[in-house]
């Protein structure tokens, strides 16, 4: 919108993008989620909606932003307040302190882990079901190595692990993404130390009929057996043995790729898109109420070209 004296305006790809999340994210549903919880009006101040809140949520795991970050990047951004529905005529910012207790309060009664539900749920009502295949696969969350802090050590819920031929230090990702609508189903958060065939089980919703993962998970055939007992076993097979190579078994490694590879898709959006790279606070609780939550915004943004369709319609 043009102030003033201003003749020429743009709708910028964020002003594009926040217009496209009001349409999609079940706003009602996703509240009525965190209200039971949430802080009742009494003799004090009153407590910030609900609603603005979580708007307030969402903006710092789109836009990577810590709490102060985010506090000052609404009195920047006038088309950020305007998604939040802030007036700085008629109100302040809700301050970073604000911001952390809501934070807090997600990450106290674990609803990171609920949005994922809720969303795949409204998801499903709009006609996207989890179909019968499903890709598992794991990435690596880096943490501040450093003991250069007031503690003197590293975080102790944080592992290293090491991956071709590097060390890395942080926790894992670990996601049950649906083979057709890439849809995370199922997400687990551990240290980067965890096999990932450990927390095969965890992943599968037991109707599969298909499991597709990298070579990471060889061997588990008779784990997919008794968690999805109609599931076939499609993980990537070892095709190399002492430096000769398996040309069929690579073959075969290559055709299913094609369908295990839309995994890539899901974390491209959710550690280039929405920049989880690192992580943010001290333990695995934390950080994976922030996991779960992502996850079920990177659902949304998956789905969001449909999900317009069917609004429009």
């Amino acid at each position: 919108m043009a102030n003033g004296f201003e003749r020429y305006t743009k709708k910028t790809r964020r002003a594009l993008f926040l217009e496209q999340m009001e349409q999609v994210v079940p706003w009602q549903k996703l509240c009525a989620l965190v209200e039971p919880h949430y802080p009742k009006a009494g003799n004090g101040r009153p407590p910030v909606g609900v609603d603005r809140m979580l708007r307030i949520y969402f903006l710092q795991q789109w836009f990577n932003l810590a709490d102060p970050a985010v506090e000052d990047t609404l009195y920047e951004s006038p088309v950020m307040r305007a998604f939040v529905g802030i007036d700085l005529g008629q109100e302040p910012v809700p301050d970073e302190t604000t911001v952390c207790k809501f934070r807090h309060l997600l990450e106290e009664h674990h609803l990171g882990g609920a949005m994922l539900e809720t969303v795949n749920l409204h998801l499903e009502s709009k006609g996207m079901r989890i179909s019968q295949g499903t890709i598992v696969d794991a990435t690596i969350i880096a943490a501040p190595s450093s003991t250069k802090n007031q503690a003197g050590e590293r975080d102790p819920e944080m592992k290293q692990t090491k991956k071709g031929g590097q060390w890395y230090f942080g926790m894992k990702a670990h996601v049950g993404v649906d083979s057709q609508t890439k849809m995370i189903h199922s997400a687990v958060v551990t240290g980067a130390n965890q096999a990932d065939a450990k927390v095969l089980p965890h992943l599968l919703h037991g109707e599969e009929t298909e499991v597709w993962g990298d070579q990471g998970y060889v061997g588990q055939t008779a784990v997919i057996a008794e968690v999805a007992p109609q599931a076939r076993d499609c993980i990537n097979r070892r095709c190399r043995y002492h430096g000769k190579l398996n040309v069929e078994e690579f073959l075969r490694n290559r055709e299913k790729s094609k369908i295990r590879s839309k995994v890539e898709h899901v974390f491209q959006v959710l550690k280039v898109k929405f920049g989880l790279v690192k992580v943010r606070y001290r333990g695995i609780r934390k950080n994976g109420n922030r996991v779960f939550a992502l996850c079920a915004l990177v659902n949304l943004y998956m789905a969001r070209k449909q999900l317009l369709r069917t609004a429009l319609a």
